[in-house]
């Protein structure tokens, strides 16, 4: 009987995963926010959840400990991998208690720890993304550095997995969230939703040599989580209702798109993909 978690890819049936309601109370201009509406930022990540449940997935919700305001973003302090999940350390200062609180609440849902980082490793999750079974793009920029990347290697190259890693440009320097995961969004085994003016040049090779086609986000909604993209089974995905010309040049891409009200919860820099860290995906 095959485990009842595991994650080697973007876009394979999403069947289980863990979101974190957020605390509508905190610190939200030191995290980098700007200041949502305690109420609405709870309703909109309440229907999203909601969303998700519609659309077939099973969604275990734990509770953002209070002050966490980034920890309703779950998909950066714990990388799920096809034997379990690794604990990472975060460069974020205030994000630093997120990877020990997830890793718990991730073996509660029944998924067993296989690594951590250590050291001077610092990683997001957001900075990771399959680009198939045996393949994970890996950012090198102001949350994820070097040592992380040898350490990711190691902790998978016995399943199988090679690390490739894609440098992310300066852009607005490093209090700014750029992830790898800002630039690319994999809707389905071979398209990909791209941002081709922040997009490493080796992530556009590597998804090349592997067949994928992309298309462009509108370069106005790039900040509107218009690249954030979250797919549910193979050309079914969620989005941000913040991006209507992005999910109209999906929906020509032959998407069925759902969006969902993000006005409050796109005021921490984090779209679907970052409301969630996928447990199964088979």
């Amino acid at each position: 009987m095959a485990p009842d978690f595991g994650v080697r890819s973007m876009t394979a049936d999403l069947r289980r995963v863990l979101v974190v309601r957020p605390s509508a109370t905190g610190d939200f201009a030191a995290a980098g926010w700007r200041q949502p509406q305690g109420a609405a930022l709870l309703r909109e990540h309440d229907g999203f959840v909601a969303l998700l449940d519609r659309l077939g997935v099973d969604v275990t919700v734990a509770a953002a400990p209070d002050g966490l305001v980034d920890a309703c973003y779950p998909y950066d302090p714990v990388f799920v991998t096809g034997a379990g999940a690794v604990e990472l350390q975060m460069a974020k200062p205030v994000r630093r208690h997120e990877p020990s609180f997830l890793a718990a609440e991730v073996e509660k849902a029944g998924v067993p720890v296989v690594g951590r980082l250590v050291g001077d490793a610092r990683a997001d999750g957001g900075d990771m993304c399959w680009l198939d079974e045996t393949t994970l793009a890996v950012g090198r920029g102001y949350r994820t550095n070097a040592p992380a990347h040898a350490q990711l290697a190691e902790i998978l190259g016995p399943q199988g997995v090679v690390v490739e890693r894609a440098d992310l440009p300066h852009h607005l320097g490093a209090a700014y969230v750029l992830h790898l995961m800002s630039v690319v969004s994999p809707v389905t085994a071979d398209l990909a939703v791209v941002f081709e003016p922040l997009a490493p040049v080796p992530l556009l090779e590597l998804l090349a040599e592997r067949g994928y086609r992309t298309v462009t986000c509108d370069p106005a909604e790039f900040d509107a989580q218009g690249c954030n993209v979250l797919a549910v089974r193979p050309g079914v995905v969620v989005m941000a209702d913040s991006a209507p010309r992005t999910r109209s040049i999906l929906e020509r891409a032959g998407m069925e798109v759902h969006a969902y009200p993000a006005t409050e919860l796109n005021k921490g820099d984090g779209g679907p993909t970052c409301l969630t860290r996928p447990l199964l995906r088979r």
